[in-house]
């Protein structure tokens, strides 16, 4: 893997202050910066997918409904009354 330099400029008691706390976790701070940006960019990649997950059941769901595949209101309350009191029950009753 190749390797590039990452220059920026921050503050002088913002740097010694993440040097120290780097070198108190045994890390240096390039260690560090590196790590987070490995988490960083792996958390925009893990977002980006959700989203076209979740883009895809909407429309799912969009086309299901157009489909005229929907539950009718009063079965969903049903359970939903079941549900509720289910959980109101064992709240209670520990």
């Amino acid at each position: 893997m190749s390797e590039a330099t990452f220059t920026f400029r921050v503050e002088e008691d913002l740097k010694s202050a993440f040097t120290r706390a780097a070198k108190s976790e045994d890390q240096t701070g390039a260690q560090l910066l590196r790590r987070y940006m490995r988490d960083f960019v792996g958390n925009q990649q893990n977002k980006a997918a959700h989203d076209i997950w979740f883009r895809k059941q909407v429309q799912a769901g969009i086309d299901s409904a157009d489909a005229g595949d929907l539950v009718p209101h009063e079965d969903v309350e049903a359970e939903a009354t079941t549900w509720r009191n289910e959980l109101q029950r064992k709240l209670v009753n520990g």
